[in-house]
């Protein structure tokens, strides 16, 4: 998987030729998710949480990554994907763990009005976490590399507004079972990946059978 790279932690940065896309200024709100990456057994390791069943929340039970809306007293987005993170998880992330930051994006449907800032830190010991249980129902790793080969991946119909719609995802074991990888979440594992090895996103990403499993944990938490 290294290849011409040194470490994993060179070939991350090296998705970040480009610069990312910013949306537009607009009136919509502004919101923050932090991608983790860390080591693991066979390569890094991208660790993700299931959200906590939530009244109000448009993404309640669902796979994701920490993060959340912007506060006024945040610096900038960036600050608030540390923030959100040390929130959720108890993980302490610092500017200098950054690795880079994806392209801007927003719900499809437009619903609700939001502009979400992804970014991705490397970590190279990860344990200790915390996940506050009013947010998060559990956290657990994918590794990278059964992401980038399609590993679980597939198509499920998605009606909105009584139209049908072909959308892609991955099917991914859970500490609570198995569960779906959709929507912005896979939106943004996707230009990673695909800013990684060129294979694609969404519906033109290959697609491997099976249920992706979750990483050894060894002597993390």
């Amino acid at each position: 998987m290294r290849g011409e790279f040194e470490t994993d932690r060179d070939r991350l940065l090296s998705a970040f030729a480009r610069p990312p896309a910013r949306a537009a200024a607009t009136d919509a709100r502004r919101a923050a998710v932090a991608a983790i990456l860390s080591p693991g057994s066979d390569g890094p390791d991208l660790w993700f949480i299931l959200r906590a069943v939530r009244a109000g929340d448009p993404w309640s039970g669902q796979i994701a990554f920490p993060g959340g809306r912007m506060d006024a007293t945040d610096a900038d987005p960036l600050h608030t994907a540390i923030r959100e993170t040390a929130e959720e998880l108890g993980l302490d992330l610092g500017r200098d763990d950054r690795v880079g930051a994806l392209d801007d994006l927003g719900p499809l449907s437009g619903l609700p009005s939001l502009v979400v800032h992804p970014w991705v830190f490397w970590v190279p010991v990860l344990r200790d976490l915390a996940p506050s249980p009013a947010e998060v129902a559990a956290v657990f790793p994918v590794p990278l590399r059964r992401l980038e080969v399609g590993f679980g991946r597939s198509h499920f119909a998605f009606d909105w507004k009584g139209m049908a719609h072909t959308l892609p995802c991955v099917e991914v074991e859970t500490p609570l079972g198995n569960a779906r990888l959709w929507g912005m979440t896979l939106r943004i594992v996707d230009d990673l990946l695909h800013r990684l090895d060129g294979g694609g996103i969404g519906l033109d990403r290959a697609c491997e059978a099976g249920i992706l499993p979750l990483a050894e944990r060894a002597s993390r938490s």
